[in-house]
């Protein structure tokens, strides 16, 4: 027999039996080191009835089959003075108001955590399922549907605050890092036309390319979970087949790669950008390998470590809306526009007729999370791309920027967007069923906000653009 085999086995191999699993602060050498707890937690909410789908109002009936499952995912953190967030990604249009706040109700009476401490993402893909209290304006749902959506979101509540807890009961001891990607399929689809885009040698508008990661890993360096973004338009399938679109094949690849670990996918402001070409089935899976790719290579480079200290702040901002339409104006839409807009309209003369006064203001969440020194901003709606070009402007061009967050009651525009007008500034608005437009000013107002939301956590806007 070798007589090494008595020897005693080195300190640092025995790493695993000196700290506990459920604490964060290991044992090295008689030093305490500070770690992240993180959690995880998933399931599948592909309906089983054949629902309406969300996103476009072209279709005229519910959904026929399926391409792949939708899924909810959570990952929960919390620092070693106990300080907790759960972000949870969907493959959803997006939450409307009502759930949103239903939702984050029950997590806070049941776990405790407050609206800051909570992101609801939703990849916005526009072949999942209506939910209620959302866009009802633009489809042609009967008793039955209608009943059937109202059926399907209360369930989808209940699952969403269990899962939470999952993630928050099963937290084990974590490193977590962060680092920047790029992909090239995300084009702004308002200065470029798409039926030209096979002829175009030059693209044209604001963009932004980055691939934000954030790895998670357990103490041994196997990775537990990655999330991950980007700011476009899950729209390149627009059939009767439920589908998380080219972020629902980014995720299969990397759990693929990565047997065990769970992959989120976070929409960032992708309210004016589109993946182009697209209306096929293998360029959502070309695009979402072409994502997973992104990210593989952000995870095999050096990405930064980060400290286990979590901050986190939440704010609602009354923005304005503009007064709202006259009988007059509302009668003319109604005998010259179809659709969507007829409906919007008649449905606003009946409001009138009712004496119902429709709000000035709407109450939008933005929202902070520093996970170490890696900064999140959160916003509601669908921003448009401007608004993570003029955070990471003033807070570093390393931070990420999420929208479809918590309430997607919207379409968010920058005030250029708003004054030019068009879908996203304009006729959106009757989509989502608001009284009017924006008033001008919200941009500023946003990020002013923004500001005054960093410095109750102690970040400061970068020196060189104040």
């Amino acid at each position: 027999m070798n007589p090494q085999s008595f020897l005693p086995v080195p300190p640092i191999l025995l790493l695993g039996l000196v700290f506990f699993l459920t604490g964060a602060v290991i044992s090295v050498y008689g030093q305490n080191v500070s770690v992240w707890k993180t959690g995880t937690d998933k399931f599948q909410i592909t309906p089983k009835a054949p629902l309406w789908m969300a996103g476009y109002a072209h279709r005229d009936k519910p959904a026929q089959g399926k391409y792949s499952e939708l899924w909810v995912k959570v990952l929960a953190f919390e620092d070693p003075e106990g300080n907790r967030s759960v972000l949870l990604t969907s493959d959803l249009l997006g939450f409307p108001k009502k759930m949103s706040e239903t939702i984050r109700t029950a997590i806070l009476q049941k776990y405790g955590l407050s609206k800051s401490q909570v992101i609801l993402n939703s990849s916005h893909t526009h072949s999942g399922p209506v939910l209620a209290a959302a866009l009802f304006d633009i489809y042609p749902l009967n008793m039955q549907q209608r009943a059937q959506v109202e059926a399907y979101s209360k369930q989808l509540e209940a699952d969403i605050v269990e899962s939470v807890g999952r993630a928050l009961q099963h937290m084990q001891a974590s490193r977590i890092y962060s680092g920047n990607g790029t992909a090239r399929f995300q084009v702004n689809r308002r200065n470029n036309k798409e039926s030209d885009i096979h002829l175009l040698t030059e693209l044209k508008g604001p963009i932004d390319h980055s691939v934000p990661v954030i790895k998670v890993t357990d103490l041994e360096g196997r990775v537990r979970a990655i999330a991950f973004g980007y700011a476009c338009h899950p729209t390149v399938l627009s059939s009767y087949f439920w589908s998380a679109d080219f972020p629902g094949y980014a995720q299969e690849e990397l759990e693929k790669n990565h047997p065990g670990a769970l992959a989120l996918f976070f929409q960032g402001a992708a309210g004016d950008q589109n993946p182009l070409p697209r209306r096929t089935l293998p360029l959502a899976k070309q695009y979402g390998k072409e994502l997973a790719a992104a990210v593989e290579r952000v995870l095999e480079e050096e990405m930064n470590a980060l400290e286990p200290t979590l901050r986190h702040a939440y704010q609602e901002i009354d923005l304005p809306l503009n007064d709202p339409m006259s009988r007059e104006r509302l009668e003319k839409m109604v005998h010259t526009e179809t659709g969507y807009m007829k409906q919007w309209a008649e449905r606003m003369l009946v409001e009138q007729d009712q004496g119902i006064i429709p709000p000035s203001t709407y109450p939008y969440p933005i929202q902070i999370w520093a996970l170490g020194g890696q900064l999140l901003f959160s916003m509601g709606g669908e921003a448009t791309i401007g608004y993570t070009n003029r955070l990471k402007a003033r807070f570093g061009v390393d931070a990420f920027v999420l929208s479809y967050s918590n309430d997607v009651m919207a379409y968010i525009p920058t005030e250029t967007v708003l004054r030019e007008g068009g879908y996203e500034g304009y006729s959106s608005q009757m989509v989502y069923g608001l009284p009017n437009t924006w008033k001008a000013g919200l941009e500023e107002q946003i990020l002013a906000s923004f500001d005054r939301l960093a410095q109750k956590i102690d970040l400061a806007a970068s020196p060189n653009n104040p």
